[in-house]
C-alpha cells in the first residue's frame, strides 16, 4: 500500500452534507485491513520518537484510528467528545465550523502537565475542530501538542492557523 492506491480508494461525496461541500468519505477504505494498517503504521512512524504520552482523537471519525496510532507508539488514547457524552467532569470548547457551531469536551482529568500529546482527526478541512481540540488539550497544560489528520484539505490553507502546532497528514488534495 502506498499513498496513491490508499487515496484511490477514499469516496468523494459531492454536496455533503450540503451544497458545494467535496466530502472525503473514509468509509470505503475501513473495508480493507491494509488501509487501516496503512494508516496507522505511516502515522506511527511520524510520532515514535516524539515522547507522546497521549493520543487526542475526536469524536467520531478521529476515533477510528487514534486507538490504535497510540497502542502502536506506546501511548495513552484520549476521546474529545460532542457535550453530554463523557461521564466525569468535563472541560470544553466552542467553536465555529463550516457548516454550523459546535461544542467539544475534554474529562478534567484526561491531561498532565507533563504530557505530550497527539491529536488525531481523519480530516483537516478550515480546520474548526481541531483548533477547538488544541484549544481545549491547551486548557489542561500540556507540555507539547502535535496534530495529525490522515487527509487535508491543501486549498483551504488551515494548516497555517495552527502557529505553534506541528502539522502532518498522510493524504493531500
Amino acid at each position: 500500500m502506498n499513498s496513491e492506491q490508499f487515496k484511490s480508494m477514499i469516496r468523494n461525496i459531492p454536496d455533503f452534507p450540503r451544497k458545494g461541500i467535496q466530502f472525503k468519505d473514509i468509509t470505503t477504505v475501513l473495508k480493507h485491513p491494509e488501509c487501516m494498517q496503512w494508516v496507522v503504521d505511516q502515522t506511527a512512524a511520524i510520532y515514535r520518537d516524539k515522547g507522546i504520552t497521549q493520543v487526542v482523537g475526536l469524536e467520531s471519525r478521529g476515533f477510528i484510528f487514534a486507538p490504535a496510532i497510540a497502542m502502536k507508539i506506546g501511548a495513552g488514547f484520549v476521546p474529545v467528545r460532542k457535550p453530554g457524552k463523557l461521564p466525569a467532569d468535563t472541560i470544553e470548547v466552542s467553536y465555529t465550523k463550516e457548516y454550523g457551531t459546535d461544542t467539544i469536551q475534554l474529562h478534567k482529568d484526561a491531561l498532565k502537565p507533563d504530557d505530550v500529546v497527539l491529536i488525531h482527526d481523519d480530516l483537516l478541512a478550515t480546520g474548526g475542530s481541531a483548533l477547538a481540540a488544541v484549544e481545549l488539550v491547551k486548557k489542561a497544560g500540556v507540555k507539547k501538542i502535535y496534530a495529525n489528520f490522515v487527509i487535508e484539505l491543501d486549498d483551504l490553507e488551515a494548516r497555517k492557523l495552527f502557529k505553534d502546532i506541528e502539522v502532518q497528514s498522510l493524504i493531500h488534495y
